[in-house]
């Protein structure tokens, strides 16, 4: 019974599929599913139906899986406590949403490389449940990314809150009204919005279908300088961060719309695996980095 067996068994239930787990480990499929064979040999057990697409363990599969992460966990343990006392060097993989990007990654990147010079940094973008996921099959050591507050996160993954980001609904300065309205108020002006799977608008659609709204999307663009620009021209509403706003070529043209019923503020969370080795010190350093940026921005907001 091999780690490797393992690690890829584990692999294809969490990825659903052979393929995207050979992607996971930049393995090939043919060994991932050698890999996966010389397991249940080992077992003498099958431990996936193999009628089934997408790709399910059967009932002792899941049992096997649930011991295979403790076995993992431990190995991990192991690691870190051997590696924990050595330099960082190579690659630090990284992950932020791409809307704040620029708001918290060109300092901490500069600082970082301060800091460990023999360490690489490698960021990648996404939405935050992506970012989870990249963390969970071992593409990336740490991400920040936006959640509510409370937020629980899968086992094996660490999540701290890093400090509280406000968004806010922005028009067109000719279309801001004389007084608060509400959502329903303003419900014909449509939205400007990040494609489907952006955090920001799936909470803005839960807040109107809590209202019995449904939510008007005039364009789907990716770029918070874009969209800005859009709503600054009268296509819509969007919503942002507010100290995108407070940067942006578009702010005379724009308003806050003053709304009574939608006030939302996200947490910035730091997570990561929960065994990381040598790179807990500047996977710290990078979240300190991030809240100072954060903190810097909200100031002079």
């Amino acid at each position: 019974m091999k780690i490797d067996d393992i690690d890829a068994f584990v692999a294809v239930i969490r990825c659903q599929s052979i393929s995207h787990a050979a992607e996971s480990l930049e393995l090939t499929q043919p060994a991932i599913t050698r890999r996966v064979q010389n397991f249940e040999q080992a077992l003498g057990v099958e431990l996936f139906d193999r009628n089934t697409k997408p790709l399910k363990p059967t009932p002792m599969g899941t049992q096997v899986y649930q011991k295979c992460l403790a076995i993992l966990r431990e190995m991990d343990a192991l690691r870190e406590l051997v590696a924990s006392d050595t330099p960082p060097s190579g690659l630090l993989r990284l992950g932020v949403p791409q809307t704040i990007g620029d708001v918290v990654l060109l300092d901490a990147l500069k600082h970082l490389r301060g800091q460990f010079p023999d360490l690489r940094a490698q960021v990648v973008t996404g939405w935050g449940s992506n970012l989870i996921g990249k963390i969970e099959n071992g593409e990336l050591d740490a991400a920040a990314a936006l959640f509510p507050a409370g937020k629980i996160f899968p086992e094996g993954i660490v999540g701290e809150s890093l400090g509280k980001m406000e968004l806010v609904v922005v028009c067109a300065r000719q279309a801001l009204p004389k007084k608060p309205v509400k959502l329903a108020d303003c419900y014909d002006l449509g939205w400007v919005l990040n494609p489907d799977g952006c955090g920001f608008r799936a909470g803005l659609q839960r807040t109107l279908t809590d209202q019995g709204l449904s939510l008007k999307v005039n364009l789907e663009t990716f770029g918070t300088e874009l969209q800005l620009g859009l709503v600054a021209d009268g296509l819509g509403l969007g919503l942002v961060p507010r100290p995108l706003l407070e940067r942006s070529s578009h702010r005379d043209s724009l308003a806050v719309m003053p709304l009574k019923d939608f006030k939302p503020v996200l947490d910035l969370w730091l997570i990561q695996p929960r065994f990381l080795g040598n790179l807990q010190a500047p996977v710290a350093a990078f979240g300190n980095l991030v809240a100072d940026s954060l903190k810097q921005e909200r100031d002079a907001a």
